[in-house]
């Protein structure tokens, strides 16, 4: 996160980023290959995420579908002592939701996922050492908007892969060419993205490109990326047009996979769509029953969604979890860069595979807790320890990032209150619960070849710190997480305002040459602004 001054003025902030958002266009780029050409309009494109489409507040979104998910309530840790969940790296709702505030639309509660926005920022967390992939980081402190309770953030960091050190790659394109792709933000932004991956590949890597209308075929075979002019060839004569047979194309492409399968490298299927399959397998759960399948191949699976209007997100983000991937919506040519160029390694490459965080809550020292967003991610207790229950798949110098707010034993209840059991009586406090530890946080994960979990255990001890003396990161990630949760009418918000989180997020920046905090704190001002019309 360039050094940008603590406490800079948000509304002086705010004025010079849309002086700069609303710079009249100089010129603009074909709309296939990147050049990265420092026009007005591709400044706007690489710091604000806009694409290249013009901007209306009537641009429909009714056509969209998104699942509903109820916030995550308190627990009483008395009743339920375990919190349980999957590592989620999907991002796809922060730059879905950037393209609606962008076009003039205030987005819909459920377009909203909590740990997707703060998981779309880089954190400082530390490297891992040792053999294990990951380094836990923990920070305590007070919540901004209930100062009574505390705030724990968990941070995970995965070990980080030069692209020197990359494993080879076997990628599949599994391309939607469909009627609904006919959009400049759809086909013409997927086959851009792609030019930009491809020009990251090399002799070690194949590319092959599956494309599946009314029905699938091979457009290309599997190719080595030392003749990369075959592959942009080959993706510059896509065109869209005829029904979305998904399932076909699916089933295709994981063959070509299987087919050219790298043992011990990256075997995975690129799927680019906007997720509406309209004929062949296109139910949710019969999709999903054909990912799950098809993820027992060893071949992973990234989903890049695209589009608006009829953006089938349920779809999309469901084919990605299941088929033991990520998520990624791409809204632009900045968006596709930072996926496909300035995150390859970790979009392309797994690190650890059915990663499970388990928190143990001290009761001596919590009354109740809750988590943080991560409401489709949740575990049973006993899930953690079965190896045969699927998890989340971290990617190469991914960043996991996770928030619970606490209320300290003695607080106010904050969970409804149970009834005295008739036939149990809480159970004695061990020796560990007087240590003045406020939780242990544990992690299962797998090496991704491998079916059998490693544990790594970390206890935490509540430093008293209040919210301004916490690291930049978390206060940025709680900065963040505010911003999702007033846009989704979260119940525990309290007196947040977009002009406290401005605030929270210009102290909290250290570092910003990618130009992602800018942007959040721009997005903020302009969810302000739609609101108050």
């Amino acid at each position: 996160m360039t050094k940008q001054t603590n406490g800079s003025a948000p509304g002086v902030f705010l004025l010079i980023t849309s002086i700069l958002l609303w710079l009249p266009a100089c010129g603009g780029n074909a709309p296939g290959r990147f050049d990265g050409s420092e026009t007005a309009q591709g400044r706007r494109e690489m710091f604000f995420g806009l694409s290249r489409t013009p901007q209306t507040a009537a641009d429909p979104i009714a056509g969209e579908t998104y699942k509903h998910l109820a916030e995550n309530p308190f627990q009483l840790v008395s009743a339920a002592p375990l919190s349980t969940f999957s590592a989620d790296v999907d991002t796809a709702s922060y730059a879905n939701v950037r393209g609606m505030l962008n076009r003039g639309h205030i987005p819909p509660a459920d377009s909203v996922r909590i740990e997707e926005f703060v998981n779309y920022f880089r954190y400082d967390y530390g490297s891992p050492t040792g053999e294990a992939p990951f380094h836990v980081d923990v920070e305590v402190g007070s919540a901004p908007w209930a100062p009574q309770h505390r705030l724990m953030r968990i941070g995970l960091q995965s070990k980080d892969t030069l692209t020197t050190d990359r494993k080879a790659s076997n990628l599949v394109f599994l391309l939607d060419v469909s009627g609904s792709m006919n959009s400049p933000d759809k086909l013409p932004l997927l086959q851009s993205a792609l030019h930009l991956l491809v020009e990251e590949l090399d002799e070690r890597d194949t590319v092959a490109i599956v494309v599946y209308a009314g029905a699938s075929g091979l457009v290309l075979p599997a190719t080595h990326c030392g003749e990369s002019s075959a592959i942009h060839a080959a993706i510059d004569s896509l065109s869209s047009g005829g029904s979305t047979n998904g399932g076909a194309g699916i089933e295709l492409a994981y063959n070509v996979a299987v087919e050219n399968f790298i043992d011990g490298g990256i075997n995975r299927v690129i799927l680019g769509t906007d997720g509406d399959f309209n004929v062949g397998v296109s139910r949710e759960g019969d999709l999903e029953s054909l990912i799950t399948a098809k993820a027992k191949t060893g071949v992973y699976l990234s989903v890049l969604g695209f589009g608006r209007g009829n953006l089938q997100d349920v779809t999309m983000e469901t084919l990605a979890d299941k088929g033991n991937g990520n998520y990624s919506y791409i809204d632009s040519k900045f968006e596709a860069r930072k996926v496909l160029v300035s995150e390859l390694g970790s979009t392309l490459e797994v690190v650890a595979k059915d990663v499970k965080i388990q928190v143990e809550f001290n009761p001596t020292q919590v009354r109740s807790y809750r988590l943080i967003g991560y409401e489709n991610r949740m575990l049973d207790a006993q899930d953690f320890n079965d190896d045969k229950k699927d998890a989340g798949e971290i990617g190469a110098g991914h960043r996991v990032t996770a928030l619970y707010e606490v209320v300290p034993a003695g607080g106010p209840i904050e969970a409804p209150a149970l009834d005295e059991l008739r036939y149990q009586t809480p159970n004695n406090a061990t020796e560990a619960a007087t240590s003045g530890e406020l939780c242990t946080v544990k992690l299962r994960y797998k090496e991704p070849d491998s079916d059998r979990s490693n544990l790594i255990s970390h206890p935490v001890q509540d430093s008293q710190a209040g919210f301004q003396e916490l690291s930049p990161s978390t206060r940025w990630a709680v900065a963040v997480a505010s911003f999702a949760m007033l846009m989704k009418g979260s119940e525990h918000c309290g007196d947040i305002t977009t002009t406290d989180i401005i605030r929270w997020a210009n102290e909290s920046v250290e570092e910003d040459s990618d130009g992602y905090c800018s942007q959040f704190i721009y997005l903020v001002g302009r969810y302000q602004e739609l609101v108050g019309r």
